[in-house]
């Protein structure tokens, strides 16, 4: 039987905290979301109670950050809720944490400490009524994204929030209120000072939650692509060939591949925002504009990215095969069997499509090679992309060959001649294997 979903544990919560003479209320993102009319992905709750008293309350809750007040309860099957004790907040030395907090009975003065007017409500779920000390369900109302009290301070004290604040104004497509954004502008270099991996986390959530495009444009306008991503800054004003990208220049062209996006996964925003990064070093004017090696030069800059901003290895590989790979699908109809066959069967192949599909439709709209993808998809069966081998490195061994650095090029074009359909059984594979041994040292 399972337990109650996260806003009926946060009700439940809501209600023992009272039971025990305590203020509580649902607050920050999910007040906003449930007043947008979204489902909230998760539910805070904001108490005066303290943490040791949350603690016997709660006997399975576990105290993810004390210090700040903050404890995390459970149903014991899978739910959870965060719950905070009310605090004011000190300086921010460091630009990311309070060096120290107090814990407070006002709700009023928690709400104050907050990043932006829209996540400073509070809600009663029992009856409904929101709590504003900050202008939040105005700001709501007219789709405005507002930095709480002083914008300069509230930046200055965790400067992660200049990337947080486009992350939302993306998202919900709100405007940045023009003292919030000159705030982030002044201070748009700090955000280096943040760690590479908090950084990589706002980033990916720009990109993967519904809005890429316009996530793009306001780092843009704030200040701060310039320094998270330079690379993709120098995207502006790089003219591309007009027969083939009558869109215009780099950066319009990836403004409008993110635009088609809709929740990608990290790996496939990142293939489509990082694809061209090597157009502008290899921009060169020959008989027409040019970009050499561009996917081979791109693959590289991308790799030095992706490590800046820390990336699982997982991913950084992915995000590097989409950039090196973007390029071969002009290729495909004149590939032999067996490359084609290789090709598709790339780990995550359909992110490679879908990256050629939306290349495609954001410049010359052609997609003959994407169709023709498409066809041999269905054509290959999947036991043919990826056949048992016929033949191995021991079996060579036991037909009497000693191991050497030519046992992989043989398998490889044993291989080959398999995904070609020239041969079928283990004795064929075996007799190609012994011609190209004999005839290597024949020439020896």
């Amino acid at each position: 039987m399972s337990g109650p979903s996260a806003d009926q544990l946060a009700t439940q919560i809501i209600q023992i905290l009272r039971g025990h003479g305590h203020q509580a209320f649902l607050v920050g993102g999910c007040v906003r979301d449930r007043l947008l009319g979204l489902t909230p992905k998760d539910y805070d709750v904001s108490t005066d109670a303290t943490p040791d008293q949350l603690c016997r309350y709660f006997p399975r809750a576990q105290t993810v950050g004390a210090h700040f007040g903050v404890v995390l309860v459970n149903d014991g099957k899978g739910q959870h809720v965060e719950v905070a004790t009310f605090r004011s907040e000190g300086a921010y030395t460091d630009g990311r944490r309070p060096d120290q907090v107090q814990f407070e009975t006002d709700p009023a003065l928690d709400a104050q400490r907050r990043d932006f007017t829209v996540n400073g409500l509070m809600e009663d779920p029992l009856s409904g009524k929101v709590l504003d000390y900050v202008g939040g369900e105005s700001d709501l109302r007219n789709g405005i994204l507002r930095a709480i009290g002083d914008p300069l301070r509230r930046f200055e004290e965790d400067h992660l929030r200049m990337l947080r604040a486009v992350r939302f104004a993306a998202r919900f497509r709100f405007a940045i209120h023009p003292d919030t954004l000159q705030a982030i502008r002044k201070l748009a270099s700090r955000i280096t000072d943040i760690s590479a991996e908090r950084i990589r986390e706002e980033l990916v959530r720009i990109l993967t939650e519904g809005e890429a495009r316009n996530g793009l444009e306001l780092l843009d306008e704030t200040g701060l692509l310039q320094h998270v991503l330079p690379e993709v800054k120098a995207f502006q004003g790089v003219a591309q060939p007009p027969e083939f990208h009558p869109e215009g220049d780099v950066w319009t062209h990836i403004l409008l591949m993110l635009e088609s996006l809709e929740h990608p996964s990290p790996t496939l925003a990142f293939g489509v925002l990082l694809h061209d990064v090597g157009k502008p070093p290899t921009f060169r004017i020959a008989d027409r504009i040019r970009f050499d090696r561009h996917a081979e030069v791109g693959t590289s800059m991308a790799r030095e990215i992706l490590t800046r901003l820390k990336f699982p290895n997982q991913q950084t590989e992915q995000i590097a095969s989409l950039v090196a790979n973007h390029m071969k699908f002009k290729d495909v109809r004149q590939m032999r069997t067996s490359t084609l066959k290789r090709f598709l069967r790339l780990p995550d192949f359909q992110e490679h499509l879908e990256l050629h599909r939306l290349d495609c439709l954001a410049s010359n709209g052609r997609t003959d090679s994407y169709n023709y993808v498409r066809e041999k998809q269905e054509e290959f069966r999947h036991e043919e992309l990826r056949p048992e081998r016929l033949l191995t490195g021991n079996d060579l061994i036991s037909a009497g060959y000693s191991p050497g650095p030519l046992f992989s090029q043989v398998l490889e074009q044993v291989e080959t001649a398999q995904l070609e359909g020239e041969i079928c059984t283990r004795e064929e594979a075996l007799k190609l294997a012994r011609r190209i041994l004999e005839g290597s040292a024949g020439t020896n």
